[in-house]
Formats: C-alpha cells, sequence, structure tokens
C-alpha cells in the first residue's frame, strides 16, 4: 500500500486550472481499482492519495499521468507502508 504526499509547487489560481482534469485522472484511477482514497490537505498546499498497487514502479507511471504532474504544477513523495492494523472497515486493507 502506498500514500501518496502531494505538495503544489505553484499558486493556487494556476493549479485551479487543471483541476477538471486531475479529477478525471483521479475518477479513472477509481475505475481502474488504483486509488482507495484522495482529498484534499487542510491548508490547501496540496493532496493525498492512498495506493493499492502492487509496486512502486507501477504507482510513478499511474502518476505519470496526472495532470498536476505533466504540468508541474506539485511534488509527489510516495511512501509504502504495509498496514498491520485498522478498523473492521478496512480490515480489508491487511495482507
Amino acid at each position: 500500500m502506498f500514500i501518496v504526499n502531494i505538495t503544489y509547487t505553484t499558486a493556487l489560481k494556476k493549479v485551479d486550472q487543471h483541476l477538471n482534469d486531475h479529477i478525471i485522472f483521479l475518477n479513472e484511477q477509481y475505475e481502474l481499482g488504483n486509488f482507495i482514497a484522495s482529498g484534499r490537505k487542510v491548508p490547501r498546499t496540496g493532496g493525498v492519495i492512498l495506493s493499492n498497487v502492487a509496486s512502486k514502479s507501477e504507482l510513478e507511471n499511474i502518476i505519470e499521468k496526472d495532470p498536476f504532474k505533466k504540468n508541474e504544477l506539485a511534488n509527489y513523495d510516495i511512501i509504502e507502508f504495509i498496514p498491520s492494523k485498522t478498523s473492521k472497515e478496512l480490515q480489508f486493507l491487511i495482507p
């Protein structure tokens, strides 16, 4: 499992110009089963994506398609972790 920590590197005005395309990208990845959760940081300095793809290299290839990445609007920090404890609702995340 992976946490993708997205940090904007430009003004929100420019980010917002690509927001609809970013949402389309997210929707596609949810349909493919690659993402489990995502959302904005508070304050709005970027976002977070939880992904259950098989490998970091696969996730890096997926991120390359994100309009925020393609337009150099954000940095992406990928953190891999293995869930060992969850709530009952998220038990499916434990390998």
